[in-house]
């Protein structure tokens, strides 16, 4: 056990490693970008003499590893900084936005998950039949369509056609009640469920037949059981291992993707905020958010390492023979 918290304390060290790293390239990152930003928020009637004393103001003009410095030791403590166009501070700015993208890509995790098992399983078990091709096909056809065009079908079909949902916009449960809440996410969440259990089935397929010819899911046949029950009493744990490093890396992909079913579905999450300040060069903001997705991934992958400690005996094992 003690090798086991080891190996885990490797790993989070690990992960501030990578943070660290990551904040390093993103402060460059945005300071590389061509322009200057100091001229761009003063217009292009401003002299020389302004677009310095602004910089001087903004603190631009010092040595690059002093400002990075300084904005790794805010965020360490919660401070993100400023604002540049608003003077907004940018950590309660993420805060607010970041409540909306959690519900986005959480429920469309989840919602894609309940899809992705069921028909994944099924079309293992039914493969060598019509209709369990027929679920392959259409999971297929799934994985050629991006987020954004599977939430405008839906907006045309939900929205305009029958007038379900509503096509856009967004308003805190505290504000309108869960109804209306619920429904300004529904469609939103089911253009990122449909596209990622997709992908996702088509790993819970493959899973699945793997288990299937196993020697033990064979034994448990034999015995009596039947197919749903061999998979739930016997092969559960393994399509576990293998679906967890898809979770992980399709979590990422949600994140990603609800940047752009933000802008589909005009919601005020945190991918349109980040879209905003990119087009308006509001650099610590940028930077803010950019961290909090990076962070968010490495996080994700994190968690992800530990899950497999926990379902899988195996990896506990070697790590206390070693």
């Amino acid at each position: 056990m003690r090798r086991v918290a080891v190996r885990v304390a490797v790993r989070a060290a690990w992960l501030v490693g990578s943070l660290l790293v990551a904040s390093l390239l993103i402060f460059w990152a945005t300071n590389a970008l061509p322009g200057d930003i100091a001229q761009i928020m003063l217009g292009t009637n401003a002299t020389a003499g302004e677009a310095e004393a602004l910089r001087e103001q903004l603190g631009l003009n010092r040595p690059f590893l002093v400002r990075y410095g300084e904005w790794l030791g805010g965020v360490v403590v919660g401070d993100f900084g400023a604002s540049m166009i608003t003077g907004q501070s940018v950590g309660p700015l993420i805060a607010a936005k970041l409540g909306l993208s959690f519900w986005l890509v959480g429920f469309g995790m989840l919602l894609a998950l309940l899809i992705a098992l069921p028909l994944g399983t099924y079309a293992a078990v039914r493969r060598n039949r019509w209709d369990g091709v027929a679920v392959s096909a259409v999971s297929q056809i799934g994985l050629a369509i991006p987020a954004f065009w599977m939430g405008i079908l839906l907006v045309l079909l939900f929205a305009v056609r029958l007038q379900w949902f509503p096509a856009g916009g967004y308003e805190p449960a505290s504000v309108v009640g869960i109804g209306p809440w619920a429904k300004s996410l529904a469609l939103p969440v089911l253009s990122l469920a449909l596209v990622q259990a997709s992908v996702m089935s088509r790993y819970v397929r493959s899973a699945v037949i793997e288990v299937i010819h196993e020697d033990y899911f064979r034994t448990a046949r034999s015995l009596g059981w039947s197919y749903l029950g061999s998979l739930g009493r016997h092969g559960l744990r393994n399509i576990a291992i293998s679906l967890l490093t898809v979770i992980g890396l399709q979590l990422a992909t949600l994140l990603v993707g609800a940047i752009i079913i933000e802008q589909v579905f005009a919601l005020p999450g945190l991918g349109s905020q980040l879209l905003l300040a990119v087009s308006r060069r509001d650099l610590v903001v940028v930077q803010g958010i950019v961290l909090v997705l990076v962070w968010a991934v490495l996080a994700i992958n994190f968690l992800v390492d530990l899950a497999y400690q926990l379902i899988d005996p195996r990896l506990r094992r070697a790590g206390e023979a070693t």
